[in-house]
């Protein structure tokens, strides 16, 4: 009987420890989506802002009978946070080494091909287990500089949210000065 598990002998992408790396672009893996971690103090901290400045819109249209408002989304939905796409890649570097990294975000579909010669520059993500993630991209096969981007904490919230909640904070803080000089 033959053992399968010694006679495979695959060898498998190292995560690299260099910044920059620069090689042959094997292969763009399967993409996943990731979430965002939303920390719940900044949350807090927003939605209670927000929504001092909500109350005093909600009395200033009561005023002047209109009705109308904006969905809101629950702070169930804003805690979840955004995803973000997540690809594999492989690269072959300068010293034969498969190594795998990961791009986070969205590339146009015909920046990136296999076989093209690249530089990567890469930052460690916190979960040490993980590989370093990309974050430029200098395509020397065509010449362009691709920097993906993702979702963050503050897109996630929106304009609208983060315009209405530095109001707030600027109301309770004018509230707060007048009070202090009478």
């Amino acid at each position: 009987m033959v053992n399968m598990d010694t006679d495979l002998h695959t060898r498998r992408p190292a995560h690299p420890t260099e910044r920059v790396v620069t090689g042959r672009l094997v292969r763009l893996m399967e993409g996943y989506a990731r979430e965002v971690r939303v920390g719940q103090p900044v949350l807090v901290a927003v939605l209670t802002a927000a929504g001092v400045m909500g109350l005093l819109l909600r009395v200033v249209r009561a005023l002047l009978s209109n009705g109308g408002g904006g969905a809101r989304r629950s702070f169930k939905d804003l805690k979840k946070g955004p995803e973000f796409l997540v690809t594999p890649v492989r690269v072959r570097d300068t010293t034969d080494r498969l190594v795998e990294v990961e791009l986070h975000g969205h590339l146009p579909q015909s920046a990136l091909h296999p076989g093209d010669h690249v530089q990567l520059t890469l930052r460690a993500q916190r979960d040490p287990d993980l590989p370093p993630r990309i974050e430029r991209i200098v395509n020397l096969t065509t010449g362009q500089l691709l920097t993906p981007r993702t979702a963050t904490l503050w897109s996630h919230l929106g304009p609208a949210l983060l315009l209405q909640a530095l109001l707030g904070a600027f109301l309770v803080l004018a509230v707060a000065a007048c009070s202090a000089l009478t």
